[in-house]
């Protein structure tokens, strides 16, 4: 029942939004030079490797820095659009094609790249037991990570030892309790907290 509705949910999405998908791939081709998609190997369900989607966010000649994560609003690899698209999520739309795919869910644990779900082996395993979602109880509650990280001495340290262990308590309950209601609940909550960060 999960997938049907994922499956149809995203469906009608892309056809529906597919305006936005239009003006935005042409924000970011005047925006900066490279590609309109960025694309990332994550782990998804059961330990298996799949190519996430985003739209591009940083320059080009920044996706292959060793640095995993980005460092609040004032990280210099970050474009001037992909700022704003950041700021309002619109970057994350294009992972609707990963649900209608089949490797994603709407609603579920954010998929991670494989070096951070190294760093928790045994506890991280239960979470693939599922497919990785949008959105999920751990990414609402960590909505101002970058914010976060931000003021953070050491933002590396920071994720790995303060936000990747309360993430992954956060997603075990998922998995514990999940339901299409719970879910239900959490796709709203999340399209709420877009108009209403605070």
């Amino acid at each position: 029942m999960k997938r049907l509705l994922d499956f149809i949910v995203s469906l009608l999405g892309l056809i529906l939004l597919s305006p936005v998908f239009l003006i935005v791939s042409l924000w970011i081709k005047l925006d900066s030079k490279g590609t309109v998609f960025f694309r990332q190997a994550r782990v998804g369900r059961h330990n298996k490797d799949f190519i996430l989607y985003k739209f591009r966010s940083m320059g080009c000649q920044d996706w292959g820095k060793d640095q995993l994560i980005t460092v609040g609003d004032d990280d210099p690899r970050i474009t001037r659009a992909g700022y704003v698209l950041r700021r309002l999520k619109l970057d994350e739309l294009p992972q609707l094609i990963n649900v209608l795919k089949g490797d994603m869910s709407l609603v579920g644990p954010r998929p991670l790249v494989r070096q951070q779900v190294e760093l928790y082996p045994d506890l991280y395993a239960p979470i693939l037991s599922v497919r990785p979602g949008i959105t999920s109880n751990a990414s609402i509650y960590f909505r101002d990570e970058n914010a976060l990280l931000g003021k953070a001495e050491d933002p590396e340290a920071y994720f790995r030892d303060v936000v990747m262990p309360k993430k992954i308590e956060l997603n075990l309950q998922y998995v514990q309790n999940r339901s299409m209601w719970g879910d239900i609940k959490l796709l709203f909550k999340t399209v709420f907290l877009s108009f209403f960060r605070k």
